[in-house]
């Protein structure tokens, strides 16, 4: 998901312009915002952009890992047994891990959507 880096949008609009399904507006500081729900991942507001202020969603991994971090940390202090910290945390991975599943059975599902689009092309 693309998003914007607020501190390097000058508000010029050409991404507004650009945007085919018109997912992008100015918000009332003139600075660029991408509605989620209505992107459609065509990258034509990263090939636009002047200031190179459209950015790509794999550079907050960090970001995400970290408030993933914070959520675990913070929720941590509801129990009060190391027992109790140790359950959570087992809980915790096998959440993430059953997550990690979904996003690597999604990858191949979409690469044998992809594949049987390039099959139909060629015919």
């Amino acid at each position: 998901m693309p998003w914007v880096n607020q501190e390097m949008c000058n508000g010029c609009g050409a991404c507004v312009d650009e945007c085919p399904v018109g997912a992008i507006t100015l918000n009332e500081m003139d600075k660029a915002e991408i509605a989620e729900e209505s992107c459609i991942r065509c990258a034509k507001c990263h090939k636009v952009c002047p200031e190179e202020a459209v950015r790509h969603d794999s550079e907050q991994i960090p970001e995400h890992v970290e408030k993933n971090l914070e959520k675990t940390r913070r929720l941590l202090e509801y129990y009060d047994t190391s027992a109790e910290q140790q359950a959570f945390m087992e809980r915790m991975i096998r959440y993430f891990s059953k997550e990690r599943k979904v996003i690597e059975l999604t990858i191949e599902k979409l690469k044998v959507l992809r594949d049987g689009m390039a099959g139909s092309a060629a015919s």
